[in-house]
């Protein structure tokens, strides 16, 4: 069975706009470093390009998904490896603020990930200057 992966930006405190992470329905963020901590800047996590840190490839990178409220350099990060392999794409390694050992992988439909991965891209809200 595949995770099932959903891509929210929205209004962000640090950033104009922040990427909040679900997984199977679950905020990553709430989930790891509280309901009081920070996603990803989404410019620098879903840039216009489209080829982010969350484009699955064969080569595996870290991406960092969020931080507490402390900041992940006091804290820690919420970060995984995001890799593809062939029709799979796969979040290994997973690191969280309260560096929980032991996370499970994440498995994902590449077709689902990319697809969700592109409506999130291409939807660029906060790209848009308010208006006058």
């Amino acid at each position: 069975m595949f995770n099932r992966l959903e891509i929210e930006v929205r209004a962000g405190v640090r950033s104009a706009a922040e990427v909040r992470v679900r997984v199977d329905g679950e905020d990553l963020v709430d989930a790891t470093a509280g309901p009081d901590g920070f996603g990803a800047h989404a410019p620098g996590l879903l840039p216009a390009a489209g080829d982010g840190p969350l484009r699955a490839t064969g080569e595996a990178r870290r991406v960092e998904l969020g931080e507490p409220a402390c900041t992940g350099g006091c804290c820690g990060y919420l970060a995984a490896v995001v890799r593809r392999h062939g029709a799979l794409v796969v979040w290994s390694d997973r690191e969280t603020p309260a560096d929980e050992p032991g996370l499970p992988d994440f498995h994902f439909d590449t077709r689902q990930y990319d697809a969700e991965l592109a409506r999130a891209t291409a939807d660029r809200w906060w790209d848009v200057p308010p208006p006058p």
